[in-house]
């Protein structure tokens, strides 16, 4: 589905990846009806548009059900319709093992992330429906398909998008909607400044490979959905590490658990 003279729904709007989808959408024509629990970043978001009179800011907990039956009724009255969903909104959790996460972090990772996309798809999916054509894109992650030690339940929640948006794209074929799941490696977002998650590194510790710019992976993104793409790879990172998880599974897992082990204390 070409973005030009689409009427877009994109979650965490505000900030990051889902910043750059809404203003990179807008250049391309598209109207956008951006989502994000922070109003005052969804309007440093509308302050940097550059065509403002297409862009409607909904300031939303997309973990509140209710809420966001509401928002289809927000976006038909400010656009007239709706064509796609961009489910990006996110967060990760704090970089502990399983056993010492508390159940409130458990519950509000698996809250935002995969439950506010249900939430979401479930609101706008009948409105997507009439359209003749439509898109749902949702951003799973490198750890929806790679076993992280240290984001064990963000990696979960990841994976549930990924097999739901997998499954929606099996139910809506023959429909006019198409289905695309993204999956990211490291890009330079705040996302966990955004998640209230403190990352400590060893002093002198670098990143192994560069965070790809939140530009180009909205750019690789929104190519995705134009594309009408099943799975899109962001980052020479998710694509490595999908070749490697494929060829060798435990291998990959115990060197991804060597990459984390300075941040899990040993």
């Amino acid at each position: 589905m070409q973005a030009q003279g689409k009427v877009i729904v994109v979650t965490g709007g505000g900030s990051g990846m889902g910043r750059q989808l809404v203003l990179q959408l807008l250049a391309k024509g598209a109207q956008v009806a951006a989502v994000d629990i922070n109003e005052a970043a969804l309007q440093e978001t509308a302050s940097l548009a550059p065509h403002p009179e297409r862009l409607s800011t909904h300031g939303l907990n997309i973990t509140q059900r209710e809420a966001v039956e509401a928002l289809p009724a927000a976006v038909l009255a400010r656009h007239g319709a709706v064509d796609g969903l961009i489910n990006n909104a996110g967060i990760i959790q704090p970089f502990v093992r399983v056993n010492d996460l508390d159940y409130v972090a458990i519950e509000r990772v698996m809250n935002v992330n995969f439950y506010g996309t249900l939430y979401l798809t479930k609101a706008f999916l009948p409105h997507l429906l009439k359209r003749p054509e439509a898109h749902i894109v949702n951003i799973s992650s490198m750890g929806g398909f790679l076993p992280v030690p240290g984001q064990s339940l963000y990696g979960a929640s990841k994976a549930a998008v990924k097999l739901l948006t997998e499954g929606l794209y099996a139910e809506l074929l023959g429909t006019p909607v198409r289905v695309t799941v993204v999956f990211p490696g490291a890009v330079a977002t705040n996302i966990t400044a955004n998640s209230g998650v403190e990352i400590r590194r060893t002093e002198g510790q670098r990143p192994s490979l560069k965070p790809l710019p939140p530009e180009e992976a909205a750019r690789r993104i929104i190519a995705g959905m134009e594309q009408n793409r099943f799975r899109v790879l962001v980052g020479p990172d998710a694509r490595l590490m999908d070749f490697l998880y494929r060829l060798a599974p435990a291998w990959a897992t115990r060197f991804i658990q060597r990459q984390m082990r300075s941040l899990l204390g040993g």
